[in-house]
């Protein structure tokens, strides 16, 4: 599927679990105590499954062969907070894959250029805090963790 001209911009993010179970979350780099999914733009011309694949790696430095796709589903949208406008988008469309690392893949590397975190860790999905993401995140963070992992964040 290829991105489409909308006033949404097209996203993709990634819920990475390891053998544990465990849920992958990032900290920003320029932003202390927020937490969030490897995520990223779709490129114009760019299938969602290509934006994944090219998200991770550029983020946390995973390749494709150290993970499996095991379930996918878009449609999650928010808008950008009043008075914030990137480009022409009013907000982004993002498409979530859940994600399973491979035994043996390599540890999570943020030291990829340019640098978008200062550190990750694995916790379990029902630990996620909503107060780590600013107030127009937070309804599609409740969707996604509702839909993928039927935990409800309070």
């Amino acid at each position: 599927m290829l991105a489409e001209m909308s006033d949404y911009r097209p996203n993709v993010a990634a819920l990475m679990l390891n053998e544990e179970g465990l849920l992958l979350v990032c900290e920003r780099l320029e932003t202390v105590g927020a937490w969030q999914f490897p995520q990223g733009g779709v490129d114009l011309r760019e299938s969602v499954e290509e934006a994944l694949k090219r998200e991770v790696e550029e983020e946390v430095g995973l390749k494709e062969e150290d993970y499996a796709v095991e379930s996918a589903q878009g449609g999650y949208r928010y808008d950008y907070p009043e008075g914030v406008k990137r480009g022409r988008y009013v907000g982004q469309e993002q498409t979530y894959f859940l994600c399973r690392v491979r035994a043996g893949a390599p540890e999570v590397n943020l030291r990829q250029e340019p640098r978008e975190f200062s550190q990750a860790r694995w916790i379990r999905p029902e630990d996620f805090e909503l107060s780590w993401l600013p107030s127009f995140k937070k309804e599609t963070y409740r969707a996604v963790m509702r839909d993928f992992f039927e935990v409800d964040l309070a």
